[in-house]
């Protein structure tokens, strides 16, 4: 695949194979200083037709994914939208500390989300970003409206689907070409289903080194292959982000709240369950899908939160 114009050169053919037929929104990629020194990047989405709106839906990736994993998903939902790079992931600064869990995260998050739109939004995370968007919900409750979280739970077992993306990030860290990568992620039933959106999302999340290897642009690949290949047992990058501390986080969201787990995801009906039990006010709604539903069904999504947006 051949290097596109700008990072959002894609949107009309994503719309295209979609069967979206209406303008693409303009894409802006956004970047904030942080205090610590570190810097938070994210992409701003706004329709054809209001060019200045600010967003009303904030977008947050899962672990060893970036913002434009929403592209789709933003092209169906038709609203002005901020997706943010979680720290350590795309365009935002890894963290020294190696500290990629939710209420960790989530200061970032806050302070980004504080900068870049004027009212409380819909807040959707998927995975890492899930649990990140509900300890944004619980500590920063002026900026969250209505909280989505999208196939995780705290106590999801990370010997089980997320086994999966462990296994794929343990591998090598640099390749000699991204079709290597594309290949990879293939080979493990990842990429959304063909070998055109496997090459855009390869694209979005590596970088070509000095040297001229490949290498994944996010921190958590890192640390996953050297956790596998420690002689020393050390907790794997995966089983970190499953901080049972997003219970007490969702215990204390004002906010209206629906989990949505895809039916082959990694959220059970027995997890979905202790969700309702922890969270008694909150709705499950289950879908066709596996882990990553905005991946697999943009289209259902995106019309689903504009429903939860308050757009018919």
């Amino acid at each position: 695949m051949s290097d596109p114009i700008d990072e959002f050169s894609f949107l009309s053919e994503q719309a295209a194979e979609a069967g979206i037929d209406a303008p693409p929104p303009r894409g802006e990629r956004l970047t904030l200083p942080l205090a610590s020194g570190r810097r938070l990047s994210a992409l701003r989405y706004s329709p054809a037709d209001a060019p200045d709106a600010a967003p009303v839906v904030t977008f947050l990736h899962g672990a060893g994914l970036n913002a434009h994993t929403w592209d789709t998903t933003i092209l169906a939902l038709g609203l002005p939208a901020l997706a943010i790079d979680l720290p350590g992931h795309g365009d935002s600064s890894w963290r020294d500390d190696a500290a990629y869990v939710a209420r960790v995260l989530a200061p970032d998050v806050a302070d980004g989300i504080a900068a870049w739109t004027d009212a409380p939004q819909l807040l959707v995370g998927q995975s890492l970003g899930g649990l990140t968007a509900a300890a944004v919900a619980a500590s920063r409750p002026d900026l969250v409206r209505e909280l989505v979280v999208i196939d995780i739970t705290p106590g999801v077992d990370p010997n089980a689907g997320p086994t999966q993306i462990r296994d794929f990030f343990a591998g090598p860290v640099d390749w000699a070409s991204r079709d290597e990568l594309v290949d990879r992620a293939l080979s493990f039933g990842l990429g959304g289903g063909t070998r055109r959106k496997a090459e855009r999302g390869v694209y979005f999340n590596s970088r070509v080194r000095p040297d001229g290897r490949v290498e994944w642009k996010h921190h958590f690949a890192h640390l996953a292959n050297a956790a596998s290949a420690s002689p020393v047992p050390r907790q794997d990058a995966v089983a970190s982000v499953l901080d049972e501390a997003g219970w007490e986080d969702l215990a204390t969201v004002a906010a209206r709240t629906t989990l949505i787990r895809g039916d082959r995801g990694y959220v059970t009906e027995v997890d979905a369950a202790e969700f309702l039990r922890r969270v008694p006010e909150a709705s499950v709604v289950t879908v066709p899908s596996g882990h990553n539903v905005q991946e697999e069904i943009p289209l259902e999504l995106g019309g689903r939160l504009r429903t939860l947006a308050g757009v018919n």
